[in-house]
């Protein structure tokens, strides 16, 4: 019998959160005015995507270039907040702080402010780049929410 390796085990839990992910999103009721688009679409596109995606991954062949070697550096050398899992950590603190601050400061500045920081935090220096993408990246997002789709977003201190 083949053991499983690391990509296959996650492949079977992701495909398990996404069949129980499918199965609340075929609770949602169906709106009762007949639309080219439902509320429930959206949800169960996610699921069967990520779905096929455990799926692919499962059926990924490790490369020996994936196999990761023992490291020369010593984790003691590494700064406490750029190791590997002080890095999960910041990531889910400033998750939480974004939640936190949605309502209050609004989308644009907080998700711009998440995008920024993030990838400032990862170790990308070009500042006046990372900025520009960042806020052209939430302002696209927003203007496609709120104009396209009609999703209130909140404003916060912005005046859009």
């Amino acid at each position: 019998m083949t053991r499983l390796n690391t990509n296959q085990w996650l492949a079977l839990v992701i495909a398990l959160f996404s069949m129980g992910y499918l199965v609340m999103a075929y609770q949602i009721p169906s709106f009762p005015l007949p639309r080219p688009v439902d509320s429930d679409l959206f949800p169960k596109v996610l699921g069967f995507v990520l779905l096929g995606l455990a799926l692919l991954l499962f059926l990924e062949q490790p490369k020996a270039r994936d196999v990761p070697q023992p490291s020369d550096v010593d984790e003691q050398a590494i700064p406490l907040l750029l190791r590997p899992w002080s890095r999960v950590v910041v990531t889910s603190l400033a998750i939480a702080v974004y939640a936190a601050i949605l309502v209050s400061i609004g989308f644009v500045v907080a998700s711009t402010l998440l995008s920024f920081g993030l990838t400032w935090y990862y170790g990308y220096r070009r500042h006046v780049v990372n900025l520009a993408v960042s806020l052209g990246v939430v302002l696209a997002l927003y203007l496609t929410m709120t104009k396209v789709m009609n999703v209130y977003l909140p404003t916060g201190i912005l005046p859009i």
